[in-house]
């Protein structure tokens, strides 16, 4: 029997690869607005586009509601996660209480 992936799971892995996408051109955005280094502006734009591809092809999978939500949550809470590992920001526990709750309503759009 060979595997299959759904509209369901198919429309989830593109979303995830884009909000990876979209994670590193955060990434390299910061970088610049540190550094103000020209190419990593350039970088972090030509990293959201191929994204943007992404997620895209993902709405023929998803509907966009549930898409954008899904979207817009994981993307927020792997951002934050990158912002504390990597730059060192704070989170207040509101913020965690926050990001817990974006977690939750994940598992609930999707279930």
């Amino acid at each position: 029997m060979a595997f299959q992936l759904t509209p369901k799971y198919i429309a989830l892995l593109l979303i995830a690869v884009a909000v990876i996408f979209e994670l590193v051109g955060d990434i390299f955005i910061k970088k610049w607005a540190i550094e103000s280094r020209s190419i990593l502006l350039l970088v972090g734009f030509a990293i959201y586009t191929i994204g943007t591809v992404f997620w895209v092809f993902s709405l023929k999978y998803e509907l966009l509601s549930k898409a954008i939500s899904v979207f817009t949550i994981l993307n927020l809470v792997l951002i934050v996660l990158a912002s504390v590992l990597i730059f060192k920001e704070d989170l207040s526990l509101i913020n965690k209480i926050g990001i817990g709750f974006g977690i939750i309503s994940i598992l609930l759009i999707e279930a």
